[in-house]
């Protein structure tokens, strides 16, 4: 049984007696977008992995996160076991071609893949507001601190800069009120605090240099089928905006970096969105717009995506509606949210006269499906009831010694694995404030009046002060007393004072960069 056909990747069929039905994706119509639902358990990740091999073949490079941990098995052939054999049985299958696929392992944090990284200025104050989940006010605030590190010249790479230069917007806000506005202490606060928990969450380790090159997500290797790039998951899924983001960052990366193609044969990527409610979980306005805007225009680069959740309902009509290729799995409705997530479903689906979508989607069972796929012409087919076709690969997760062989031989192997930290704000602002502290803590040349000025070794010093009134006092605090050799009241609350301000301003200098070293002072 093989995937490929003349019109493209055969993922479902189905046999009944002298019916045959087959669910075939044009590979001319995939960068239309598609949607992969169904409740856990039901099948999806098979759904994945057999659509990942479809492409893989067809010299189409793949990319998906790897959310439970077990599609790395793609890179090892499958195996006829037991269980196997008996589904193909029942369903009438014959078994694959058992055989493996060029994969190359990714993870954000550099233990289960090759790094990726992004820096602080590639991310941008809207993604980076939505990672932080700041509000409209402190978003703001946030743009604010990159047009002023842009106007200074400051490079923002990595978490560490992007800390400084909050600290020094903060401590210098009343400089930069009348031209960039106010800039409130508490949103500065709250951008803190995000990068804080993002920190503890580990996400500064996607923040620096090397950046990913996206061109790396797009090899073949030299038999001409497409590289797929799984990305660990599953400690991502910990910080699920953090996850949410770096997807979406991706996404637009290929927008803006791919050349317009306009509709090819077959595409240049297909990006699978794994969990994708977590992307429109609380998002503002601004970012459902942005996604609906990649989504709608990224299909002119070349790149299909296809997002996978559990229930319909989690996307927006906006995106929903530029998702032509539907695969259903099981719904289960158990509560009134669940009923209206089946009809949702099942509306959104062209009608089959001779079959119930609304009752079939609750009776489907593991690895069986609803399919409506996009035709020569664009058209949604009719939706049939159809069993997706087993992988050709394994179906489950690496061992470490396989995954650590693969890390070694991957097509990118040693070009992310060192960090790199060249100068950029943290840098700068840790120079300038050097230079101010040296220049404040150099002593000065000796004052020329007579207020400080050491009498000569032969004049005599008297050997009794003369009695002196209340009138003679309060003349020195008003600056009187010309015949005096020392410094008066007068003169001494002002050298005290100007001591002062001098010390707090450079306590206020140091708070700035060793804020940003340490994780910002303590208030």
């Amino acid at each position: 049984m093989t995937l490929i056909q003349d019109q493209g990747i055969l993922i479902a069929q189905r046999t009944q007696g002298k019916s045959h039905v087959q669910s075939v994706l044009r590979p001319d119509k995939a960068n239309r977008h598609g949607l992969i639902t169904g409740a856990t358990g039901t099948g999806k990740t098979i759904t994945l992995q057999t659509l990942a091999e479809g492409f893989s073949a067809l010299g189409v490079p793949v990319f998906m996160a790897d959310v439970k941990g077990d599609l790395t098995g793609l890179s090892q052939p499958g195996r006829l076991g037991e269980k196997l054999a008996k589904v193909l049985a029942e369903r009438g299958f014959d078994a694959p071609d058992f055989v493996a696929f060029p994969t190359t392992l990714w993870d954000v944090f550099g233990q289960q893949g090759h790094p990726v990284r992004a820096t602080v200025s590639d991310l941008g104050p809207l993604l980076l507001a939505r990672m932080l989940n700041l509000n409209e006010t402190q978003a703001g605030v946030l743009q604010l601190v990159f047009k002023i590190a842009d106007d200074d010249g400051l490079l923002l790479l990595d978490m560490k800069d992007l800390r400084a230069m909050c600290q020094h917007v903060g401590d210098n806000a009343t400089s930069y009120t009348t031209e960039y506005g106010n800039i409130s202490a508490a949103s500065i606060g709250a951008i803190q605090r995000g990068l804080m928990q993002i920190e503890s969450q580990g996400g500064d380790r996607f923040f620096g240099e090397p950046m990913l090159n996206i061109a790396d997500f797009m090899q073949t290797d030299s038999n001409g089928r497409g590289v797929i790039n799984i990305l660990a998951a599953d400690q991502l899924m910990n910080a699920p905006r953090l996850y949410a983001t770096f997807l979406l960052w991706l996404l637009s990366e290929l927008f803006e970096t791919l050349p317009e193609v306009g509709d090819l044969d077959q595409p240049k990527l297909v990006f699978f969105f794994d969990e994708a409610h977590l992307l429109f979980n609380d998002a503002p306005k601004a970012l459902i717009e942005r996604i609906e805007l990649v989504v709608r225009l990224v299909r002119s680069k070349g790149v299909g995506v296809f997002f996978v959740t559990q229930n319909p309902l989690d996307i927006p009509d906006s995106v929903l509606a530029q998702l032509g290729n539907r695969v259903q799995h099981a719904l289960r409705a158990f509560t009134p949210r669940d009923q209206k997530a089946v009809k949702a479903a099942a509306d959104t689906m062209r009608a089959n006269p001779g079959l119930d979508v609304a009752s079939a989607i609750t009776e489907l069972g593991v690895g069986e499906a609803l399919v409506s796929l996009l035709d020569e012409k664009g058209r949604p087919t009719l939706t049939e009831r159809v069993y997706v076709l087993p992988p050709a690969s394994q179906i489950g997760p690496i061992t470490p010694a396989q995954r650590q062989q693969l890390m070694a031989e991957s097509l990118v192997a040693g070009v992310y694995e060192q960090a790199v930290d060249r100068e950029s704000a943290f840098e700068a602002l840790k120079g300038r404030t050097q230079t101010r502290m040296a220049a404040t803590s150099s002593p000065s040349p000796a004052p020329t009046g007579t207020a400080n000025r050491r009498a000569p070794v032969t004049t005599p010093e008297p050997e009794a002060p003369p009695e002196r009134g209340i009138l003679d006092g309060l003349g020195d605090l008003l600056g009187g007393g010309a015949r005096r050799t020392r410094a008066s009241v007068g003169e001494q609350l002002i050298k005290s004072a100007a001591s002062s301000i001098g010390r707090e301003v450079g306590r206020q200098i140091i708070r700035g960069v060793l804020g940003g070293i340490f994780g910002g002072s303590r208030r």
